[in-house]
């Protein structure tokens, strides 16, 4: 979770607002970033039946280097400082994964460097409503800052339940990086 911290308890209904640090603070080293946003099936790297299939992960740890390839040799396009950042495992070779990140980023990391754990963020510059129930109507429980990750509990008809710190709120999964499973890396 990115959460830098949680600002105070809102006079209105008991909602709390969430404040989240940068999430990929990537160096470039002259490739720069690459294709579009991106999303992907739901599936743990361990343990995932067809590696070929695109699924989520998680960076276990940082700083994580990001390669052109998938080994040491390879040139390093930039490095992920924060652990936590959702990411969609798009191919592998041996003990390394080429990813995709939040911000369209394609790049190889090591399979250590992962963990199947789930979490989503919300990558638009608006922040997100966290629902009491998987209803629009529900009340709002906490509000998900842009930029910020959460843990991804689950989902069900067409609502997803997610996790920051101590705030659990449902959200939409089109309204979050991570939890749709319809959206491919390019």
């Amino acid at each position: 979770m990115m959460i830098d911290e949680i600002l105070s308890k809102a006079p209105r209904g008991g909602q709390w607002r969430m404040r989240a640090r940068p999430v990929i603070s990537a160096v470039c080293l002259g490739l720069g970033l690459l294709e579009s946003a991106c999303g992907g099936q739901a599936a743990a790297d361990r343990g995932a039946d067809d590696p070929s299939k695109p699924r989520y992960a998680t960076l276990k740890a940082a700083p994580v280097n990001a390669r052109v390839g998938p080994g040491e040799d390879y040139k390093a396009l930039w490095t992920y400082q924060v652990k936590g950042v959702p990411v969609q495992i798009v191919e592998s070779a041996d003990d390394w994964r080429r990813i995709c990140d939040p911000d369209g980023g394609l790049a190889w990391v090591r399979a250590r460097a992962l963990d199947s754990r789930r979490t989503v963020m919300r990558v638009v510059p608006s922040d997100l409503p966290m629902r009491r129930g998987p209803s629009a109507e529900a009340k709002v429980s906490a509000v998900l800052a842009a930029r910020a990750t959460a843990d991804l509990l689950g989902c069900q008809r067409g609502w997803c339940r997610i996790s920051v710190d101590h705030a659990v709120g449902w959200v939409r999964p089109s309204d979050l990086w991570g939890a749709s499973d319809g959206r491919q890396c390019k």
